[in-house]
Parts: C-alpha cells; structure tokens; sequence
C-alpha cells in the first residue's frame, strides 16, 4: 500500500524572492574567496583544507540552480544552516567558555547569518515536504 501524498502547502512570493536572495548572497559570498583562492593558492594545501574548498565551490555552483528552482534546492539551504549550527554548538561555544572566543570570532560573525535564514525558510513547507509527506519507495511495486 502506498500513502497517497498531501498537497503541499502555498509559499508566498515574498518568501521565494527572500529564498532567491539568500542563495544569491551565498553565491556571491563563497564565490569572491573560494575561486580565486582554488585557482590561484590551492598548490600548498592540506587535503581537508582543499577538499572543504572544493565543497564550497560546489555548494557556490549549486545556489545558483536555486534562484531558478528555490524551493527545490531548499536542501542546500537546510545543509548551509545545519553544518552552521553544528560548528557553532560544538566549536564556537566551547571556545567560547573555554576563553579561546579569538579563535573562533570571526567565523562565528560569518555564520550569524542563520538566524535570518530561520526567519526565512518556509518552515511549513519544510515540515510538509521533507517530514511529513511520504519517503520513496524502498521495494518494487
């Protein structure tokens, strides 16, 4: 037996051009660092430092299928947020309490940004697309 799946819910317009200039700016901002510095310093890299890099210039390429497609691109959104958190959780707080806040302040500056992308998402949207309507299929039919 198959779920039949639910409509999902209306995303207003406001909020599609808000989506849209969220992938915009992280476009913009991964873009002016990440490339230049992949073409013209990547020689002397660390692998993980090279292979981070890489990621972002993937997820920079990427946004840009957002501004088409921005509510089907909203993983890349919910990743962008998600590995923000994380870092700022598991790294920046600890720092912080640890007294080591020079460390991690300037990254931390950058990834404050998601409290406007919460703001943002259309978080019912989210629910209904990515929780509550039904998964694919495991099995054939």
């Amino acid at each position: 037996m198959t779920q039949a799946a639910r409509p999902l819910p209306p995303v207003s317009l406001w909020r599609l051009y808000a989506l849209r200039l969220i992938y915009l700016l992280i476009f913009l901002g991964l873009s002016s660092f990440v490339w230049e510095q992949l073409l013209f310093q990547s020689s002397d890299w660390p692998l993980m430092t090279g292979i981070a890099k890489s990621m972002f210039a993937a997820l920079a390429l990427l946004c840009l299928l957002g501004l088409r497609y921005p509510l089907q691109m909203l993983p890349l959104i919910l990743f962008e947020t998600l590995w923000k958190a994380v870092w700022l959780v598991v790294i920046a707080l600890p720092a912080w309490q640890t007294g080591r806040w020079e460390v991690v302040e300037t990254t931390v500056y950058e990834c404050i940004g998601i409290i406007v992308v919460l703001i943002i998402l259309p978080w019912g949207f989210v629910w209904a697309r990515y929780v509550a309507h039904p998964g694919d299929r495991w099995r054939r039919a």
